[in-house]
């Protein structure tokens, strides 16, 4: 398994080792064991899975307080354009957010620590699942607005499938009282 590190403290791209042959391929999508060696965080109490259709886009979303969340994501169809946003007023890439792609077929995965947003835009019809080292606690859920004025991400897509609670989410600057 390798981890990259990226440009915001803490998310890791991890690529793990692939096991192919005539048959199929196999690999450890998790091991505690060797995140430990890793110093990565190996406590996860929760998997997700969704389905998203091409050009849907989900997200900003993360749990405050004791619920946050730090999350291992990856794709097992499809392909997605994974987003991790920088919400640590104390950190020096506060507001800052770096794309991921993540595919079937490279089997990448991110890590993601408590303190970020994290959202993604189906680039093809695409399964995608995520450990959590929080249970969901729908009084800690929270989110920035996908189209934010001030962080402006730059989405490949202009009219994206966004659902109606998502286009609801406060922008950056009033959830952080800028």
């Amino acid at each position: 398994m390798k981890t990259i590190k990226t440009t915001l403290q803490g998310v890791y791209i991890i690529e793990p080792n692939i096991f192919k042959d005539e048959r199929g391929y196999f690999f450890e999508s998790f091991n505690a064991e060797t995140w430990k060696k890793l110093e990565l965080p190996h406590s996860f109490v929760q998997d997700n899975q969704s389905f998203s259709t091409k050009g849907v886009l989900r997200g900003l979303h993360f749990q405050t307080g004791e619920h946050a969340q730090g999350k291992l994501v990856r794709v097992i169809m499809g392909r997605v354009l994974d987003i991790a946003v920088d919400i640590r007023p104390d950190s020096p890439t506060f507001g800052k957010y770096e794309f991921f792609e993540l595919d079937a077929a490279s089997n990448r995965m991110v890590y993601i620590p408590v303190g970020f947003a994290h959202g993604f835009l189906a680039l093809e019809d695409s399964i995608f699942s995520y450990k959590c080292t929080a249970g969901y606690n729908k009084a800690a859920e929270a989110g920035i607005i996908w189209n934010d004025p001030t962080l402006q991400i730059e989405w490949p897509v202009s009219n994206p499938n966004v659902s109606e609670k998502d286009m609801l989410l406060p922008t950056f600057s009033s959830f952080f009282n800028l």
